[in-house]
């Protein structure tokens, strides 16, 4: 199986980048096709600019985002990873969605009605989070990051969720629980 894994966080030595590497290698030890997509040492532009969304719609994108389109189309299966900052994707990985998942690649309107192209393509969702899991819960955050994301981005653009896993208390975490969560990411490969 191909697998694009698609990173977010700027530091390679943090929990984000350690949980890249379990990916990586439970892949790896599968024998199965892997590229990584760091969006960070690739020092990707974010920024959707007036010309990005004039070319959108004449089915015509910059080189940087044609590269990385090519890696999606590559794929079966694509893992995210990142943390969730202020509610939210960092602002690289956002402004990738908006740049790379563009109309007439990603989705597109037939007769009014949306149409996912990236169908036939599985997502996995790995986020880490300051806050409890119990605290999410409590405010529906969890939810909320599902439905934005999830059915917002992904599903939207025809891709199947298999997994969104969210590490709580992220920033305070001990080696026990980062064991546990790394039995949990290489059981879902």
């Amino acid at each position: 199986m191909k697998h694009l894994i698609i990173y977010a966080h700027p530091n390679e030595q943090s929990l984000n980048g350690y949980l890249k590497k379990i990916v990586f290698d439970t892949l790896n030890q599968q024998r199965h096709e892997i590229k990584v997509r760091n969006l960070y040492q690739l020092n990707f532009n974010p920024v959707l600019s007036l010309e990005d969304i004039e070319g959108q719609r004449k089915g015509k994108v910059y080189e940087d985002v044609k590269a990385e389109q090519n890696y999606i189309a590559w794929a079966d299966s694509i893992t995210f990873i990142y943390p969730i900052w202020w509610t939210g994707l960092p602002a690289i990985m956002k402004g990738y969605i908006d740049r790379v998942f563009s109309y007439g690649f990603a989705y597109k309107y037939d007769k009014g009605i949306q149409k996912g192209l990236l169908a036939g393509k599985q997502a996995i969702i790995i986020n880490t989070h300051g806050k409890s899991r119990q605290e999410y819960n409590d405010i529906g955050m969890d939810r909320a990051l599902k439905l934005t994301s999830d059915k917002g981005i992904y599903t939207y653009c025809g891709l199947e969720v298999k997994h969104h896993l969210f590490f709580d208390q992220a920033d305070r975490v001990d080696a026990e629980i980062i064991e546990q969560w790394a039995k949990e990411i290489k059981s879902i490969f």
